[in-house]
């Protein structure tokens, strides 16, 4: 199990397996974990989501360039 708590205030890489078993990649930058949810902004997406912890099968930081 990934400790995503780790990356609160943080943005992440993260590979997802969602509900119907399909692996994804994606960028998100992590605001919460409660009770196994976490609420993290998608940037591909550009939205807010809330994922299932232990959906999430890793993690790596991802470094924000300034423009």
């Amino acid at each position: 199990m990934v400790m995503i708590e780790k990356y609160i205030g943080r943005s992440a890489e993260i590979i997802y397996q969602d509900s119907k078993g399909n692996f994804t990649k994606r960028r998100i930058t992590v605001y919460s974990v409660r009770d196994g949810q976490v609420r993290a902004l998608d940037w591909d997406k550009r939205a807010f989501r809330t994922l299932l912890s232990d959906r999430i099968l890793s993690a790596l930081p991802v470094a924000v360039r300034a423009v």
